[in-house]
């Protein structure tokens, strides 16, 4: 492990090479050192693991935690689970007969004492790591140290080289040029980014924000952090790799030898935060983020992107080539340590380097700790032997994956060696409420991950055989609570980031261009392309999916227009040939509704307008994308006749009342107005008509009464309704809410005030408070003027319920409708009876005498001389009467 004293050096490794196969003859093993230089796309790790695998055993170390998983599955697949390890700092899988091992370089566990037999192959990748301030000595250490008892192979990056013969003058140095060409192409914005581009980021906010803006232009991208775990990071890939989604937004995470299917690389922006600044970035460190460009014998691009600046001529240049200035300092950190107590200890990593091209890096975590703790009296009273310095050296190498940036990881460390120094063991309750508060998988994006942060610390803790009682167990349930956290990112990461239907179709369109799509169109209506939904079709209309929105929306509207090609000829053919039942209109009489064979609510399809007359308006099919000239001229046509039928069906009496008078010149007129207004005419006209024409007119279903002349017959639900959309159209006003069917009185408040004109055309009358069906009025009036024919009467006891009016209303009412009320005279004093009761009259009206009153029979006269009427001045036939009075 990390800080051990005891390490495998080379100058002992030809006898212990030789011990290992069985003799005493050193020269039988020839032990080399070589080092396999190069830009990204090489072959170099490939070459690496073959050599490994062709070993008896092997161990290598790779930079991140998620490259030595990747090859540890590569290992496996090639010689088996139960001869292959993987040692991470937080996840080990050793069976007990492993020969080849995958590690990160932390882990490399070439420091077991008497227990470790070498490999007889080891290898480092991204060896050029030794130039990192943080981590760079851990490199270092593994380059001057770290050997196989047959074969040593170092992986990196050309820039290395000087430094790499200067202190290993015996290594072979063997350079490899890229297998491709690797080509910058300038600057481009984040939605014209050719698909299997990668773009990369250096913060999570930024990686957050790219992700999101591609989701809604582009369908959706996967997302690869280093906090990642390797479950969630193999579940985002997956993603790429398998053509879900054609974008990958990154961190410089995938700088380090994570191979994918990549065509391009743009970088969002060219500087980084280095842990304690932010610094622009090194040409070499282009070169190795955008190398992911490209793999095999193909080629690759890379440039700029969103707001970043363009990249340099110098710079672009460097990459292209692969030329850039060696490494004139690597970092180093001493080895050889002191545990005599926590004051040596330090002292000996503060060691200066010994050479030159060595230097000493930023102060590291663990040293840090170290620190801290090494001035406390508790502690310092503890670490009283070499045993239990050692033992505090490794607490403070704990790894601090949750980066909260105050004391709470130093607790956990000066925890950590206290319950071990004084315990032999960490209490199992207390790591098991450690891991049970991190096991919850509710929560965002930064909280999921930050909870993966504290179980990777348990998993390094759990780890650690010499630490815990059943350290197996305890390393299980942290895995179990890491994939439990690592499918919950992945889902949280999907849903936020990944638009499956958009990126399917995105892809689609641009390779079915010109073609069919895989299409249809539900009986429900609902429009599926290529297996996903994107709306539905409503009449010849599309609805796209409502959480569709900006470029999205775009997207579905452009796959529905591919989708509806045959879909919409086949519906105008099914409305042609649809039922009258198919057919509605609308609440407002605005729209005509059609209800297709899916039996859903009626979509509209047409619009209706004003025509040559009331009764006949005009069908205008509504405006639709997805309609030529002749379609919508046959939806027209089918509509038109519906609707024309709807109005001769419901207002039948009108119709027929209109043919039986054609043959009457006197009612001819009468009827043309009364069709004109839709079977109502109020005003001076009713009034006007004498008592025989009224008689004449009660046949055909027609009423002349004091307030209007109409037929009472349209005045029934079915037939008024229609009236009123009718009369909406022409007036072009949405139809008010009308009176319940059955009602006698509304009172005036509750209908709209800009609907009063229509109210009275549909036959209710204006009667003070309140509005009165026409044809109870019209009873009403008839019989208090037969009442009060020959003088005032009584006022009935049961006309407020006969009007649907409270008793107190009933007074308002009857002024409205011009009956007068005289109130009842008191009883003379010294007259004892009951009161007079009020009293009611009506006005008489000379030129329509009420029916069966003695003047009506006065001037009634035998048919043959009845005189002509006289129409009023605004009848239909004024003119016609006045030229007859003129000859």
């Amino acid at each position: 492990m990390p800080g051990s004293s005891i390490r495998v050096r080379s100058p002992n490794l030809s006898a212990a090479g030789s011990r290992l196969h069985g003799t005493d003859d050193p020269g039988r093993v020839r032990h080399r050192v070589k080092a396999v230089l190069g830009p990204t796309n090489t072959g170099k790790t490939h070459l690496a693991i073959e050599r490994l695998l062709a070993h008896n055993s092997g161990i290598i170390g790779f930079p991140l935690r998620l490259l030595a998983r990747e090859n540890y599955d590569r290992m496996v697949a090639a010689k088996g689970e139960r001869n292959v390890a993987l040692i991470t700092g937080e996840e080990k899988i050793v069976p007990p007969g492993a020969r080849y091992f995958s590690c990160t370089v932390e882990a490399m566990p070439i420091d077991r004492g008497g227990s470790f037999v070498a490999p007889e192959f080891l290898a480092v990748d991204e060896i050029q790591l030794c130039a990192d301030a943080d981590r760079g000595h851990v490199f270092t250490e593994r380059l001057l140290h770290a050997r196989g008892l047959v074969e040593t192979m170092f992986l990196g990056a050309e820039t290395i080289r000087p430094l790499l013969s200067r202190l290993i003058p015996d290594a072979e140095i063997e350079t490899r040029p890229r297998l491709s060409q690797l080509t910058y192409t300038g600057a481009a914005k984040l939605t014209k980014l050719p698909p299997r581009s990668a773009v990369v980021a250096f913060s999570a906010a930024e990686v957050y924000a790219i992700a999101e803006l591609i989701r809604r232009r582009r369908g959706g991208c996967a997302v690869v952090m280093g906090r990642l775990s390797p479950r969630t990071r193999n579940a985002q890939v997956a993603l790429y790799q398998d053509k879900e989604v054609d974008y990958l937004v990154a961190t410089d995470a995938i700088g380090m030898g994570l191979n994918m299917d990549v065509n391009h690389v743009g970088f969002a922006g060219l500087s980084k935060f280095d842990g304690s600044r932010p610094r622009r970035l090194t040409a070499p460190e282009v070169a190795q983020i955008a190398g992911r460009a490209g793999r095999g014998m193909r080629d690759g691009t890379f440039g700029t992107t969103g707001t970043c600046p363009e990249l340099s001529e110098d710079v672009v240049a460097a990459v292209e080539a692969h030329r850039f200035d060696p490494l004139e300092q690597i970092f180093w950190r001493n080895g050889d340590l002191d545990f005599t107590s926590p004051d040596l200890l330090l002292a000996s990593l503060l060691v200066p380097p010994p050479r030159r091209g060595l230097v000493a890096g930023n102060e590291a975590a663990d040293l840090q700790t170290l620190d801290t703790l090494a001035r406390e009296p508790d502690i310092r009273r503890l670490a009283s032997s070499r045993s239990a310095t050692r033992l505090l050296w490794e607490a403070c190498q704990i790894p601090d994956f949750r980066k909260l940036g105050d004391d709470s990881h130093t607790r956990l460390c000066a925890r950590v060696f206290t319950s071990v120094i004084n315990q032999g063991r960490l209490p199992t309750d207390w790591l098991a409420t450690q891991i049970a508060q991190l096991s919850r998988s509710d929560g965002d994006i930064d909280t999921l991950m930050q909870r993966l942060s504290g179980v990777r610390v348990c998993s390094y803790i759990a780890a650690r055989r010499d630490w815990l009682d059943d350290a197996p167990h305890w390393q299980a349930k942290a895995r179990e609570v890491e994939d439990l956290l690592s499918d919950a990112l992945h889902e949280r990461l999907t849903a936020r980031f990944v638009d499956r239907r958009a990126a399917l179709l995105f892809r689609r369109l641009d390779e079915t261009e010109g073609q069919d799509m895989l299409s249809a169109v539900t009986s429900q209506g609902e429009v599926v392309v290529e297996g996903h939904s994107v709306g539905h079709v409503a009449g010849f209309g599309f609805q796209p999916d409502p959480l569709a929105e900006g470029p999205e929306k775009r997207l579905v509207l452009r796959a529905a227009r591919r989708a509806l090609r045959e879909e919409m000829p086949r519906r105008v053919q099914a409305l042609a040939a649809a039922a009258d039942a198919a057919f509605s209109m609308s609440a407002d009489a605005r729209r005509l509704l059609w209800t297709d064979a899916s039996g859903g609510r009626g979509a509209p399809v047409a619009r209706l307008r004003p025509g040559a007359g009331l009764l006949r308006p005009m069908v205008e099919v509504l405006d639709s994308e997805f309609l030529d000239g002749s379609q919508r001229e046959r939806v027209r046509a089918r509509l038109q006749a519906w609707l024309n039928r709807e109005i001769e069906i419901h207002l039948a009496p009108l119709f027929e009342a209109q043919s039986r008078a054609q043959s009457d010149p006197l009612l001819r007129g009468l009827l043309h107005r009364l069709v004109e207004e839709g079977g109502l005419v109020g005003g001076p006209t009713a009034q006007a008509i004498p008592p025989l024409l009224r008689q004449r007119l009660k046949p055909l279903g027609i009423r002349a009464g004091r307030l209007a002349l109409f037929m009472p017959a349209l005045l029934k639900p079915r037939p008024a309704t229609l009236r009123a959309a009718l009369l909406a159209v022409r007036a072009g006003v949405p139809v008010p809410p009308l009176p319940f069917a059955g009602a006698v009185s509304v009172p005036r408040q509750e209908a709209a005030t800009d609907g009063s004109a229509l109210l009275a055309a549909l036959g209710w009358v204006p009667a003070g408070p309140v509005w009165l069906r026409l044809d109870v009025a019209e009873r009403i009036m008839a019989e208090i003027a037969w009442l009060t024919r020959d003088r005032p009467a009584a006022l009935p006891a049961d006309l407020a319920s006969r009007l649907s009016v409270r008793a107190d209303l009933l007074p308002a009412v009857l002024r409205g409708l011009e009956v007068r009320l005289r109130p009842a005279a008191p009883l003379p004093a010294g007259h004892a009876g009951p009161p007079c009761p009020p009293l009611m009259s009506i006005a008489r009206r000379r030129e329509a005498p009420a029916p069966g009153s003695t003047r009506q029979r006065v001037q009634a006269a035998p048919p043959e001389v009845t005189p002509a009427p006289q129409p009023s001045r605004d009848g239909p036939f004024a003119a016609l009467a006045l030229l007859r009075g003129r000859r």
